[in-house]
């Protein structure tokens, strides 16, 4: 089981990026996926989860209204599209697997996901 994150790189604050994480090795259109990010010395938090079948998203509320999750579940990937971003949202973004309970929204647990990938760092400049 992979998950290969990559779109991350340097961008001045109120820019926009686009990353895309490709899954293999499992049947991706039965697990809802999550994305996090870690920033230097603090703990991996909760960005967005998005249902199995697109249907769904949720969100952090430090990035509601400017961060949009989607998939593609023919092409087996997860993509996070970022627009205004801010120097705040520098950090290392990992997807992952959804493995806890349905009922659990949003979702938002480290522990409830496995498989997270290398992830892809994000530096917003100010």
């Amino acid at each position: 089981v992979q998950l290969q994150a990559s779109g991350g790189g340097l961008v001045q604050a109120g820019g926009s990026l686009r990353l895309s994480c490709a899954a293999s090795g499992r049947t991706f259109s039965n697990y809802a996926m999550g994305w996090f990010r870690q920033a230097p010395g603090m703990d991996r938090v909760f960005v967005a989860s998005i249902s199995r079948d697109g249907g769904w998203q949720y969100y952090a509320h430090p990035v509601m209204g400017r961060f949009t999750v989607s998939r593609d579940n023919a092409d087996n990937t997860v993509a996070l599209q970022m627009s205004s971003l801010k120097p705040t949202d520098t950090a290392v973004y990992y997807c992952a697997f959804y493995i806890g309970s349905e009922s659990d929204l949003p979702y938002g647990k480290t522990d409830d996901y496995d498989y997270w990938g290398q992830g892809t760092q994000v530096t917003v400049s100010s």
